[in-house]
């Protein structure tokens, strides 16, 4: 499919590029970027006029929940929601039935995603075995298999010795760590975060400073052994100020937060709402606030879903038994979007932080509209208004805490390998 993308305004912070220009796509590659060009021979012609046209949204934490719990989603309705979004690609975390801790199911996936996905599908390997923070996993064999990073996602390595050693060996054959960040001991039995809220709810509370204890932990683990780190799924103003520091000090630290994280306080809560219900918990406007300065001054590297289905059978009980996490790949655009509306972003930072440092990160080879670059393209209308509804998601899952919002901001158009794979 050859195409010819008209009049938008094109964003690519690789390049420094930010002009109303065209996009020529043959072959699945970028040809060319510039003023007034013509479409090749039987291609497509998409009008952008009043749109952006940026390199695809590339999210690089979500859970799919395949293989082992596709009654919660599997590869096809999670890569399907994930074009709706605007998302060309997703890194799959390993917390699936079985683990990825092999290349049998790296495989597995890699080749599922290709015949029946919609978009991009980058397997992280487990940093152990079974995630059981015992035994280091083969790395080497994962990197091979198609895995563009470790993780033991969904819960910490508590044994110091063994990260440090996970951090020398991956440094060594180049493929990323993945950190949960999460002091386990004083997370406790703890379900949202501690403060008043929590107190008034009569929920048992966990304390910011489990996370920022183990953001420390890392980013000392990571300056000792001059091996690179990421920190996934940011919440607490102590993190976000750790991280900074250890910039500042040259350490190899980048790091993520979600949308969720600078939209919702854990108010949120109130009603015992357990779609607001995830791990780390959601914190308090004093978080929110060090969340958006971390965005803005380059200390948050990127923005990344956590995109975490629930069936609802495992959200509709009580508050302490239900399962963390929400969904957030169809809300994650326009959630963003409100960060440039508010002064917060530039549109340049955003799509760097949703497209070009993500690929940067874990050496994805995506994130930029470079003549010869493969042509994952999202072309995003910032003004189109749309509601939430649960019936109309694309994901099998509809735990959202945003059921109901007004969003403003949609991908209108989602190509991958050159290919108009959503249209809205």
């Amino acid at each position: 499919m050859n195409l010819l993308i008209k009049n938008g305004r094109v964003i690519d912070p690789s390049q420094n590029i930010d002009d109303v220009l065209d996009v020529i796509v043959e072959n699945g590659l970028v040809k060319e970027i510039g003023k007034g060009l013509k479409a090749p021979s039987g291609a497509e012609i998409i009008d952008a006029t009043g749109k952006y046209v940026v390199p695809g949204l590339i999210d690089m934490h979500v859970h799919l929940r395949d293989p082992g719990l596709e009654y919660k989603e599997d590869i096809i309705s999670g890569t399907k929601a994930a074009v709706v979004g605007g998302f060309t690609s997703v890194c799959c975390m390993p917390n699936t039935k079985p683990t990825i801790d092999n290349k049998a199911i790296a495989s597995y996936i890699i080749n599922k995603a290709k015949t029946e996905g919609f978009c991009n599908v980058f397997p992280v390997g487990s940093i152990t075995y079974g995630l059981s923070g015992e035994r280091m996993s083969e790395m080497g064999e994962l990197m091979e298999s198609g895995c563009v990073g470790v993780s033991d996602d969904g819960k910490p390595v508590n044994n110091s010795e063994l990260m440090m050693r996970a951090l020398q060996y991956a440094a060594g054959i180049g493929i990323m760590v993945i950190s949960h960040a999460e002091e386990l001991e004083l997370v406790g039995e703890g379900t949202m975060n501690e403060g008043y809220t929590s107190t008034e709810l009569g929920l048992k509370g966990i304390p910011r400073v489990a996370e920022d204890i183990a953001t420390a932990r890392e980013t000392l683990l990571a300056e000792y052994t001059g091996s690179p780190i990421h920190i996934a799924h940011v919440s607490t103003k102590g993190a976000v100020r750790i991280i900074r520091e250890a910039k500042a000090r040259g350490v190899k630290v980048t790091c993520e937060t979600a949308p969720h994280y600078f939209t919702l306080t854990d108010d949120a809560v109130r009603g015992y709402n357990t779609n607001a219900k995830m791990n780390p918990p959601l914190r308090e406007a004093d978080d929110v606030a060090a969340i958006k300065e971390g965005l803005r001054d380059g200390t948050i590297d990127a923005i990344a879903t956590d995109h975490a289905p629930h069936h609802l059978d495992e959200k509709d009980v009580e508050f302490n038994v239900a399962l963390n996490g929400i969904i957030g790949l169809e809300t994650s655009l326009p959630l963003s979007l409100k960060l440039v509306d508010d002064g917060v972003l530039t549109l340049n930072q955003l799509v760097a932080a949703m497209s070009c440092q993500p690929s940067k990160i874990l050496s994805l080879n995506r994130g930029a509209l470079t003549t010869g670059a493969i042509a994952d393209i999202t072309l995003i209308d910032p003004s189109v208004e749309w509601v939430v509804e649960a019936d109309k998601l694309a994901s099998k899952s509809k735990n959202s805490p945003f059921l109901g919002w007004t969003m403003k901001g949609a991908a209108v158009v989602t190509v991958v390998g050159g290919k108009v794979v959503h249209r809205r």
